[in-house]
């Protein structure tokens, strides 16, 4: 892998996770008010500073239920009225009801791609994902973020026993430098030994994550954070923060661990072929062990909100709902 230079420090990467952004039991249906607000909300916190509530929509293709694309394409004459100068993010999202039906179906996860099911569902799998990249590229650029799509596939990544073992980050560089916000996605690759593979988008974030160094890492979940059961459970309780030591070994620490109990119970759903909950807190945890602070939080609230602003870094407050997650000095 080729060294990542920089001309900048990356502010933050952000996690859109699949349950969040779409239909979960539905298949290939987008949440549309989560993504509408996600996306306000990303143009919020990337915004340098200016007062200006005017936003340059950047999609201007024809969509569903919009016959007239030529609203979009407002009089741009005074185009200083418009701020398209954003701090430097970097979005990765997960898949939800878009491909991992396809992968579980047909086993591309587990490899094999010399069989003709795992051939057809490599892709498959790929047109569903790049699909839902597409409608999140165009729902930020309806906010004004200049946002473009890049595929792990297309730009070079691949695995070995599902870690990943080339990366070209060259072309996510040069989109940050350029003044873009490069869109990644979990994806169905190409793996050494077993063929192929899903490379979930926690995995990405983490790789992004030791080669770019931002200063904060977020991750937005349909649920408030990570819980001490799932947390359908009456008497799951949130998990405010943990810690990470130099091992990478993670621990409880508030609330105390006397107060839970018990052990922490994780689970993943039976659909999810990229490991879930269980993935999260494992990349997070190396992420906050590189010193990095990880936030994990509902989408589309307030509490989120704050999160992407960097809110946070100076201290939790205790009106906050969510999980940090930071490395134990």
């Amino acid at each position: 892998m080729e060294e990542t230079n920089l001309n900048q420090t990356i502010r933050c990467i952000v996690k859109l996770g699949g349950a969040a952004i779409t239909c979960k039991n539905e298949l290939e249906k987008i949440n549309e008010e989560n993504l509408e607000t996600v996306s306000s909300h990303l143009r919020q916190a990337m915004n340098l500073g200016s007062c200006s509530t005017q936003v340059m929509g950047m999609d201007w293709s024809k969509r569903d239920a919009v016959s007239d694309i030529s609203s979009s394409l407002c009089d741009f004459g005074d185009q200083c009225q418009f701020n398209v100068d954003f701090s430097r993010f970097v979005v990765v999202h997960g898949a939800g009801s878009f491909g991992h039906f396809q992968a579980s179906k047909s086993g591309v996860h587990k490899g094999g791609l010399n069989q003709p099911l795992v051939k057809a569902g490599f892709v498959a799998t790929r047109i569903s994902v790049t699909t839902l990249n597409l409608e999140i590229v165009r729902a930020l650029a309806r906010e004004g973020i200049p946002s473009i799509g890049m595929s792990p596939y297309s730009c070079g990544w691949s695995t070995s026993e599902r870690n990943v073992a080339s990366a070209d980050l060259s072309g996510v560089a040069k989109a940050i430098d350029s003044g873009f916000i490069p869109v990644l996605h979990g994806d169905a690759v190409l793996d050494e030994r077993l063929g192929c593979t899903i490379l979930s988008g926690d995995v990405i974030i983490r790789h992004l994550a030791e080669h770019l160094r931002p200063e904060y890492v977020v991750f937005l979940t349909d649920v408030s954070g990570v819980y001490d059961r799932p947390p359908t459970d009456p008497n799951a309780v949130l998990l405010r923060e943990i810690a990470v030591d130099e091992d990478g070994k993670w621990s409880v620490v508030k609330p105390t661990p006397q107060s839970l109990n018990k052990q922490v119970e994780i689970t993943v759903a039976a659909h999810d072929t990229t490991g879930g909950m269980v993935t999260k807190i494992s990349e997070a945890a190396m992420i906050a062990k590189l010193g990095i602070d990880v936030y994990i939080v509902k989408a589309a609230t307030s509490h989120s909100l704050r999160a992407l602003r960097g809110e946070l870094r100076h201290g939790i407050p205790d009106d906050w709902l969510g999980t940090v997650i930071r490395f134990s000095r």
